[in-house]
């Protein structure tokens, strides 16, 4: 049976992740200093020790769960799993995937990813855009909730993961007046998330 590894994207940030397999794999601990070396700051500390408020913030985000993702593969090699058939990743993911496929060395993704959230964080100021997972609802229907609630600003569907689920974005007022028009017409959820929209508002 072919098998595969999927690497996560923004949103599956924790603190305290990666420390457990720091602690308990030689590997690991040298790929995290290595990684460290790579950024000149610790990542390895704001895996281990930062606030969820330090980790969200998408400049961090964004190195820290590609730096976990690189750990528990090169974790996993050094403790004999099986290599994928097939690698993918949701987003960010997708360069941790590439690391699996041995396509870009982990120094190099994690260099690019940390310029990657940056650039993201400076086109969207903190506190400025959110996004919302909506559930259950048509796209027509989700479409129609974002022109009206945008009065002026930026609401739109930002992501179509799949016929059940959403993701809208723009500034966060606007996606606050979209999630409600659209729990208010019979969406099953709409969950605001607090990671910068990947998009410039206007």
């Amino acid at each position: 049976m072919p098998l595969a590894y999927i690497f996560p994207g923004q949103g599956s940030q924790h603190p305290g992740m990666g420390k457990n397999l720091a602690e308990n794999f030689s590997v690991a601990a040298r790929l995290f200093e290595e990684l460290n070396d790579t950024l000149h700051f610790s990542i390895s500390r704001l895996c281990f020790e930062g606030s969820p408020e330090d980790l969200q913030l998408t400049e961090n985000t964004q190195p820290a769960i590609l730096s976990v993702s690189a750990v528990a593969l090169r974790s996993m090699e050094a403790e004999g799993f099986p290599l994928p058939d097939f690698v993918a990743g949701h987003s960010l993911g997708e360069y941790s995937a590439l690391i699996a496929a041995k396509s870009l060395a982990a120094t190099d993704a994690v260099q690019t990813v940390r310029l990657r959230g940056r650039y993201m964080q400076e086109a969207v100021p903190v506190g400025t855009g959110a996004m919302a997972a909506v559930m259950s609802a048509n796209l027509s229907d989700i479409e129609k909730a974002c022109a009206e609630a945008a009065q002026g600003q930026v609401c739109a569907p930002a992501n179509i993961n799949s016929p059940g689920q959403v993701v809208i974005a723009g500034n966060a007022e606007a996606v606050d007046r979209a999630s409600e028009l659209l729990r208010n017409s019979g969406a099953k959820r709409s969950l605001r998330s607090r990671l910068a929209p990947r998009f410039i508002l206007r």
